[in-house]
């Protein structure tokens, strides 16, 4: 078949590395050349190398690029990790469909950053769906979902590396049927009324409550967590004065420490111990302006940590 790829990140790499593997023709790849700008390894830059057709991710926002991509006459359009919105008249030029693999259990988890939501609301099974892809965003029938289980101690990235090993089974087994099938796969209606859709809004724009339990904590510590990538969340965030400081590894104790919500109990070394609103965290790394730090020697037994922006009253 003759695929058109959009993709980023790692996880569009491995998609491009598959399709070269199973012999399909790559008529043309859309991605984001600033990326490669940045140096490293970017679908981009790969695509290039390989002397592949090239696209600038957001041509998918013209309507004019319908009829230059219809002239390449693919079969497939494949969407991975590529956040740009692909319109309705580019999406009808293929022969056997157009696909998004998405790093979340659909219909609940629609939209952005569904891995760090679903850490942050402590979910305890998460999963990655490949659907097509239709006017609306995410709203199209499934072609296949797997889903695994998130345990207390993984990382946002930890939890997105996985929807990458399970998606690209689903994205082998896509391109097996569609050849087999010569024509679009069979499809299952999402269930829209289960449906929830997830912007670009972080919770408490990252600040840290304390007066919430000690694992409500460690959730948003946890769903920030992609380190060494990019957080689309940033970091969770608290502050004693006005010095800001982000945690970057935590976890927790479940007993409570006799002391108000966000009261340091603890701090030997490299850890630091904060009461919650039950329990107590944690707290593994911190940082300050970006840049490790040991936390005694920035904060003592009996400091008073906040959860919001200097000169804010609701702390």
């Amino acid at each position: 078949m003759r695929v058109i790829l959009a993709a980023e990140e790692s996880a569009g790499l491995q998609v491009l590395e598959l399709l070269r593997e199973t012999g399909h023709e790559i008529g043309g790849v859309l991605a984001d050349p600033s990326r490669a700008e940045a140096g490293g390894a970017s679908v981009w830059r790969v695509a290039e190398s390989a002397g592949l057709r090239l696209w600038p991710a957001r041509r998918v926002r013209e309507p004019a690029f319908a009829e230059e991509l219809r002239a390449v006459a693919p079969d497939l359009l494949l969407n991975v990790h590529s956040l740009y919105v692909i319109r309705g008249e580019i999406l009808g030029v293929t022969t056997r469909g157009s696909f998004n693999l998405h790093p979340g259990p659909l219909p609940r988890y629609a939209g952005l950053n569904a891995v760090s939501w679903a850490i942050y609301r402590g979910e305890r099974e998460h999963g990655v769906t490949l659907h097509a892809m239709e006017p609306g965003i995410d709203t199209g029938g499934v072609f296949a979902q797997a889903s695994f289980p998130i345990e207390d101690t993984d990382s946002a990235l930890a939890v997105s590396v996985r929807c990458v090993e399970l998606g690209m089974s689903l994205i082998r087994d896509l391109l097996q049927s569609c050849q087999a099938s010569n024509g679009p796969p069979d499809l299952t209606p999402q269930e829209l009324a289960r449906r929830e859709y997830f912007g670009r809004e972080v919770p408490r724009d990252g600040w840290i409550d304390w007066s919430r339990s000690a694992r409500e904590v460690v959730n948003l510590v946890r769903a920030c967590d992609y380190a060494p990538f990019h957080s689309p969340w940033g970091q969770a965030r608290t502050r004693r004065g006005e010095t800001t400081f982000s945690i970057l590894k935590a976890d927790r104790i479940d007993e409570a420490p006799g002391a108000p919500p966000g009261t340091v109990v603890a701090s030997e070394g490299r850890t630091l111990q904060v009461a919650a609103g039950e329990g107590t965290v944690v707290v593994r790394r911190l940082a300050v302006d970006g840049r490790p730090v040991r936390p005694a020697d920035h904060l003592a037994l009996g400091d008073r940590l906040s959860g919001s922006e200097p000169g804010d009253r609701q702390e």
